[in-house]
């Protein structure tokens, strides 16, 4: 690495998914596929027919194989033709084991964003 890492440019290290999500807001709901997980966050796919934009608060449901759902708030952080990203804001205490396990050694790791 050419530079010494910077700790500003970095996040937490994602995993790729691809596994179903419904996001609702008010009395909009989208179904949707996720495509990476992080402990800060989640990026979708964009639905077809989407009206959120930055800053929107959201409810989502991860559904995760047969046997994991996980209900969260998060909020919309990114919008692109693409995808949404959302940054969790409440995990009830009830899911975060659910959630920390299914990222594994990818809860505490950060990495260098990728240019989007």
């Amino acid at each position: 690495m050419p530079e010494e890492f910077d700790s500003q440019r970095s996040r937490h290290a994602r995993i790729p998914m691809h596994s179903m999500v419904l996001v609702s807001k008010g009395a909009n709901a989208w179904t949707s596929e996720i495509e990476n997980i992080s402990a800060t966050g989640v990026l979708v796919s964009r639905p077809d027919d989407w009206t959120g934009n930055a800053g929107d608060t959201c409810a989502l449901d991860l559904l995760l194989g047969d046997d994991l759902h996980i209900h969260l708030e998060a909020s919309v952080v990114r919008v692109t033709a693409q995808f949404v990203g959302f940054a969790y804001t409440h995990i009830p205490e009830s899911k975060e084991a659910a959630l920390w396990t299914l990222l594994g050694r990818f809860a505490d790791q950060v990495e260098r964003p990728t240019e989007e």
